[in-house]
């Protein structure tokens, strides 16, 4: 079995995600922003909705992984909320491929947790942050098979 980066991991998980998904405010298409886009990886067609998307290969949980905290704590400390965020969990069980694709419309200051890459990681020192306690939060299943 060949793995994946986690960048070519984050980058199929976001195209399966337009493919899948339509906008959940008006129901257009979505499309992926550019690049390193502060805080959104895609947006509506349509209408000024903007996501989030976290790939995770595991069952649905709890934490996941999120992005560098630098752009993030300006944008909170400016006042402005996490954007809404789609989890697209793939796992395999019993020789089976399933698929969850999960929206989180509003993601609390609470439910993100800082930390610190750490000294043996390519990047050490390097602030990041988790999505935590998405267990708790209230979210919308999108896809599953």
């Amino acid at each position: 079995m060949q793995y994946m980066s986690t960048k070519e991991n984050g980058d199929v998980g976001e195209l399966e995600v337009i493919t899948l998904i339509a906008c959940p405010n008006c129901g257009k298409s979505l499309m992926l922003l550019p690049p390193s886009f502060p805080m959104s990886d895609v947006q509506c067609i349509g209408c000024n909705f903007r996501a989030q998307i976290k790939t995770s290969n595991a069952k649905p949980k709890s934490v996941v992984y999120g992005s560098t905290w630098n752009i993030t704590e300006k944008v909170l400390k400016a006042g402005y909320i996490m954007p809404p965020l789609f989890v697209n969990f793939k796992w395999t069980e019993k020789a089976e491929q399933h698929q969850q694709i999960r929206f989180y419309p509003f993601i609390p200051k609470h439910n993100l947790r800082q930390r610190t890459l750490p000294e043996t990681a390519k990047r050490a020192g390097l602030k990041m942050f988790d999505y935590i306690g998405l267990d708790t939060l209230p979210h919308f299943i999108m896809y599953s098979k």
